[in-house]
């Protein structure tokens, strides 16, 4: 029987640095909209759900969502791993690419690029999202690991830290799994100074005043920046 493998996309409304943030517009288009679109062109994937927080506030967000006819379920707001292991649960996932909703730039390439790093390699997880020991552009691509590498981060996890963050529990213990990343094939793609997530106020505006438009591939994304002059990110991840 073929594998399944399901993006499961983290998004909220509660954000303390950005709130509403996966519902702000950028080219008339919400953000979580940009994402979910963006990963339908990702061959790997056999679906998507959005895992978004079981609270009044992100009601609105679910609504928006059954709306469009985007699956979405709801679970806990603060324990975002267990949130993941019941999405993973509720859509038989046997693979999960995780997929955070501040990413409206996601490119489905660079999520295929990452499936096929990480089955011929056989790892446990591998991630292309962030320039971390890689050259990729931040808010690409995303993360990906198997059911079980999700059940026993749930079953293990401690720390409030390793619960409110899906993968920290791995990386912070990394000498108990297979992790591994890897450079773009193109030069022109190797450019880790570039930030396309949205964190904070600033980002949202740096990103909405250039001319994006949901249907760009990365080359097009590179060359706006490039054109527009695009204040980049410093290439380096302060906390995951």
């Amino acid at each position: 029987m073929a594998k399944k493998c399901i993006a499961i996309v983290q998004a909220r409304l509660g954000s303390s640095r950005l709130p509403m943030k996966s519902l702000l517009c950028m080219r008339g288009l919400p953000l979580i909209d940009w994402v979910t679109s963006r990963l339908t062109t990702a061959r790997c994937l056999d679906g998507l759900i959005v895992a978004v927080p079981d609270t009044p506030l992100d009601r609105v967000l679910v609504e928006h969502l059954q709306r469009r006819n985007v699956p979405c379920m709801t679970g806990p707001e603060n324990d975002v791993l267990e949130r993941f292991r019941q999405a993973a649960a509720f859509t038989g996932a046997d693979f999960i690419v995780r997929v955070c909703a501040d990413n409206p730039l996601i490119w489905g390439e660079a999520v295929d690029r990452l499936a096929d790093f990480y089955r011929q390699g056989q790892y446990d997880y591998a991630y292309n999202h962030i320039p971390r020991n890689n050259l990729w552009p931040d808010g690409l691509g995303a993360e990906i690991f198997a059911r079980e590498v999700l059940e026993t981060a749930a079953a293990n996890a401690r720390t409030p830290s390793q619960r409110e963050h899906c993968c920290n529990y791995i990386w912070e213990n990394a000498s108990r799994f297979s992790m591994a990343t890897f450079d773009p094939t193109e030069r022109w793609l190797c450019r880790p100074d570039i930030k396309l997530d949205v964190d904070s106020a600033d980002d949202f505006q740096r990103l909405s005043l250039l001319p994006f438009s949901p249907q760009m591939d990365a080359r097009a994304i590179v060359d706006v920046c490039d054109q527009a002059g695009f204040e980049t990110g410093s290439g380096q991840i302060q906390n995951y």
